[in-house]
């Protein structure tokens, strides 16, 4: 994944939904006019009060272009299924992609995907259909959620006309209910101290988990996916309410 920097606000929208995801996908289903965008949405999301331990999970991640959805594409997205106790390794998928917009010399530089790799990549247009079916009825997790959301809303516009919107769990964010609670002091500021990093490798390894190398999708979803189970093994319980972690 690129890392943006500080979290932006998600949109009212967004905010609005999170508090029952199930009665925005009910409505959604008959809302909508695409195929593959009624299919998902048909599946349906578990209710705001369903356990942890009983949520369906599966971790994404996406390599990109850049930082803007708008100006920039999805690279290769990486995914797999989860829940408390195992990681579906087998199960992992990942896809290559031709983005709409031309690599840059930097995004080159952090995931290490050259051009004549997706050179005769497909277009997402060819992967949603086996893409979206994955995701529908699953609870998304992600390490800083504007990535995976919010590409994945603007590329599916651009190819379904229609947007597409779901709940995920941040570590990231998680992980910022922690440390990010205050501002630093400006005796912390004038003594040279930073805040803790929330980073992905920051965060794992503070659990003691193994570092990976980064910026490969698959390998960054198995990396969320233990962050998580990490993250809900010290500070919540099997029996935490999907409501208290998801947005």
């Amino acid at each position: 994944m690129l890392y943006l920097g500080p979290d932006k606000t998600d949109n009212a929208q967004q905010d609005s939904t999170s508090s029952n995801w199930q009665d925005y996908y009910r409505q959604q289903a008959g809302t909508v006019k695409h195929p593959l965008l009624q299919q998902f949405y048909s599946g349906g999301m578990v209710a705001c009060s369903t356990p942890i331990s009983e949520v369906p999970l599966l971790a994404i991640d996406f390599e990109t272009t850049g930082f803007d959805p708008e100006d920039n594409g999805i690279v290769s997205i990486g995914l797999v299924p989860f829940n408390l106790k195992r990681i579906f390794c087998s199960r992992a998928r990942q896809w290559l992609l031709k983005p709409r917009f031309a690599l840059t010399d930097n995004s080159v530089t952090v995931h290490r995907i050259t051009h004549s790799e997706i050179s005769n990549a497909p277009d997402l247009s060819a992967v949603l259909p086996e893409l979206l079916p994955l995701l529908a009825g699953k609870v998304a997790v992600v390490h800083y959620r504007q990535i995976e959301r919010d590409f994945l809303a603007a590329s599916v516009k651009v190819r379904l006309g229609e947007s597409i919107l779901f709940p995920v769990i941040d570590t990231m964010e998680l992980e910022a209910r922690l440390h990010r609670t205050k501002p630093l002091s400006w005796w912390d500021k004038l003594r040279g101290r930073q805040q803790l990093s929330i980073r992905l490798d920051a965060s794992r390894s503070r659990y003691q988990l193994p570092p990976y190398r980064p910026h490969h999708a698959v390998t960054d979803a198995i990396a969320s996916a233990e962050l998580l189970q990490a993250q809900l093994c010290h500070r919540y319980s099997p029996d935490t309410p999907v409501s208290e972690l998801w947005c």
